[in-house]
């Protein structure tokens, strides 16, 4: 009996470090749809944009600041997002990013082409979404 409680607890921890090991591999390709939903509702600056993806991914993406920055400037540096100056609380002014219209006609392709495939009656089948 001993052994079988061992052994499920060394499964229960090998998948749960695979499952972990996946998850951060998946989360940080998912950066950038995730900055772009939340530019979708309006323009926002760089904790406006955190707490969305905080927020809208319940919780399990999280994103520290100099990542957003550092996927801000190179989407800016791209051309798919720009930003306003506004008058910020205290200090400096903030930049509020938004799409420009190139990013906002990425963004519909790379939904068309990689999110909507998910909402497929064969996809749900096989994701046994409709069982819930």
């Amino acid at each position: 009996m001993f052994n079988t409680n061992k052994a499920i607890m060394k499964n229960d921890e090998k998948l749960n470090e695979l499952l972990l090991s996946w998850e951060s591999t998946y989360k940080k390709g998912q950066l950038t749809l995730w900055i772009f939903m939340a530019l979708q509702e309006s323009k926002k600056y760089v904790d406006e944009i955190k707490n969305f993806i905080e927020k809208k991914s319940d919780g399990t993406i999280s994103c520290e600041e100099q990542s957003l920055y550092r996927a801000l400037r190179k989407y800016e540096h791209i051309d798919v997002l720009t930003y306003d100056l506004k008058e910020g609380n205290k200090g400096p002014d903030r930049k509020y990013y938004y799409m420009t219209n190139l990013g906002q006609e990425l963004f519909n392709q790379f939904v068309n082409r990689n999110i909507k495939l998910f909402f497929s009656t064969e996809i749900k089948n096989i994701l046994k979404l409709n069982e819930q």
